[in-house]
């Protein structure tokens, strides 16, 4: 018991270490352009572009999936694409990706990201908010990073940090976008707001599992599999076997 109730203050003091750490020693990394690099990519990280590198959660992302998670040939959709370092990760496993972005910085710092990784014949960046690029296509997997607090964004770029409906309207949209088998992988942190709208979607016909988590000391990221509980393409020869 003493030890549980100590993590939460061992979390804060490492979470208030990194926060001046950022500011002391990084946060230049964002007034100007600059090449991040993960063990399979390279990366030029543009100004008000999240740099998912620098504050880790785009790393872990990229650096967990497999082709077990993302098959070859599949059909994949981005959203929140930021510098495009998950969706060109999905292509260097073999599918074929949709990245999508509302920050028009972002899009032009994922393009130039798609460019220099060599897989513009894999992926293909698109501006505008969630499915709206895409509504008319369904994806095999859909991933998101989501904006993991629920506030009001102070300016474009806390977006990738901050939206008051984000997550719900995706949640909401989600089971229209997927092909008959198709399913998402969602990054949450524990220090975000987002977790209860995930269980409730738990318990309202997606099964939510865990597909890697790593603790960061100051949080933990989850990556979550969202599935059906019926896929579709049972369901649907259910109802026409009702009819």
């Amino acid at each position: 018991m003493g030890s549980e109730l100590k993590l939460p203050r061992v979390r804060a003091v490492w979470g208030a270490l990194l926060h001046w750490r950022h500011r002391l020693f990084h946060a230049h990394r964002y007034r100007l352009p600059r090449i991040e690099h993960t063990e399979t990519m390279t990366l030029l990280m543009l100004p008000e572009v999240f740099n998912g590198v620098l504050l880790r959660s785009g790393g872990f992302f990229a650096r967990v999936l497999d082709r077990d998670l993302i098959p070859t040939g599949a059909r994949v959709l981005d959203l929140g694409t930021g510098s495009g370092i998950v969706a060109i990760r999905a292509a260097q496993l073999g599918a074929s990706v949709i990245a999508v972005d509302t920050n028009p910085d972002a899009v032009r710092c994922a393009r130039i990201n798609v460019l220099l990784n060599r897989v513009e014949d894999s992926v293909e960046v698109r501006e505008g908010d969630l499915f709206a690029p895409v509504v008319a296509e369904r994806f095999d997997r859909i991933m998101f990073n989501p904006p993991f607090f629920r506030q009001a964004p102070r300016n474009g770029p806390d977006a990738a940090w901050r939206a008051t409906d984000v997550f719900d309207r995706f949640l909401a949209g989600l089971d229209g976008m997927l092909t008959p088998r198709g399913c998402a992988l969602v990054l949450l942190s524990s220090h975000g707001d987002l977790l209860p709208a995930l269980k409730k979607a738990g318990a309202g016909g997606w099964k939510v599992t865990a597909a890697a988590n790593r603790d960061m000391l100051n949080e933990v990221f989850t990556l979550y599999f969202l599935e059906r509980e019926v896929p579709l393409s049972i369901k649907l020869e259910r109802e026409q076997g009702e009819s």
